[in-house]
């Protein structure tokens, strides 16, 4: 495998073609949930990592705001990263809080919704 660059970057591939880290500083300490801002009437979405295997985006929702039900391709880990999102999976409603994970099974639909404001990483294993 091949190594990407330190600094900025906004996009990078290894000599294999995956794609590695984009869109932050390396090897420098972070705040995931300043990487986005919040728009008002908007969702706002930062890639971090993209390629065959995972997917990392950090998210912001103003109040109101939702991704309408879909299903994806993978397991999905949502940590939310601050206020507090309601999220509906198959039939079941979670809120879900600072701090707090919840795992969405692979091809079960599911919608995000912001209850308040809230931001949250989105993790997802193909």
């Amino acid at each position: 495998m091949g190594a990407c660059r330190a600094g900025t970057i906004t996009m990078c591939l290894r000599k294999d073609g995956q794609r590695c880290i984009k869109n932050i500083d390396k090897q420098t300490k972070l705040t995931l949930k300043e990487l986005v801002e919040y728009q008002e009437g908007q969702v706002v979405s930062k890639t971090l990592v993209q390629n065959d295997y995972v997917s990392m985006t950090i998210f912001s929702f103003d109040k109101g705001e939702e991704i309408s039900t879909h299903a994806a391709g993978g397991d999905a880990m949502v940590t939310v990263l601050e206020g507090k999102g309601r999220f509906t999976v198959g039939d079941e409603v979670f809120y879900v809080e600072e701090g707090e994970t919840l795992i969405m099974p692979k091809d079960i639909p599911h919608a995000v919704y912001g209850e308040e404001r809230f931001k949250m990483q989105l993790t997802v294993s193909f």
